[in-house]
């Protein structure tokens, strides 16, 4: 098992494009795992770059001994009358979880959510079989306000259910 981390040991900040080569791998594995993410399980670089780097309004790292050992982004999660809710994605290196990584970078979102002029974060599709991630986010104060039947195609359990989760901010 892991041991938890040390939170100053953590250094999380906003991602340049010369970080990509350090996020790419965490991507790319949270990605085929296909059990938490609804990214391809095959998906290109080029495709998680825009999806990661360009599509968002701000992308994060976060650092241990100068290594990048996850990431997220925040992005305004509707149009127009609804850019002031703000969705986030989350990514921690496989070999790094368990370790508060996850914790460390939703304290930070919630936030740089704040300070980027949000007024609640909402997951749209937090997968029923990812329980630490459901534990987490009930913890950090997000409310489930939904449930989409077989919303999620997991890679090993097919259809699964999935939740929609909120939280206000101000």
């Amino acid at each position: 098992m892991n041991s938890r981390l040390n939170p100053r040991a953590l250094e999380i900040r906003r991602a340049e494009d010369a970080d990509w080569p350090d996020i790419w791998p965490i991507v790319r594995a949270v990605a085929k795992s296909a059990d938490s993410f609804p990214y391809a399980p095959d998906i290109s670089e080029d495709e998680a770059f825009k999806l990661w780097m360009s599509m968002p309004c701000a992308t994060y790292i976060a650092v241990i001994d100068g290594a990048v050992c996850g990431t997220y982004y925040i992005k305004p999660n509707s149009e127009c009358l609804g850019a002031h809710v703000c969705n986030a994605g989350y990514m921690v290196s496989p070999g790094k979880r368990g370790r508060g990584i996850g914790r460390s970078m939703c304290e930070h979102s919630l936030r740089e959510a704040v300070e980027l002029g949000f007024r609640a974060m909402q997951f749209n599709l937090v997968v029923e079989t990812n329980i630490a991630s459901i534990r987490l986010w009930k913890s950090m104060g997000f409310d489930t306000i939904g449930e989409l039947p077989h919303a999620f195609r997991h890679g090993a359990r097919g259809y699964v259910n999935a939740f929609v989760m909120y939280r206000r901010l101000l």
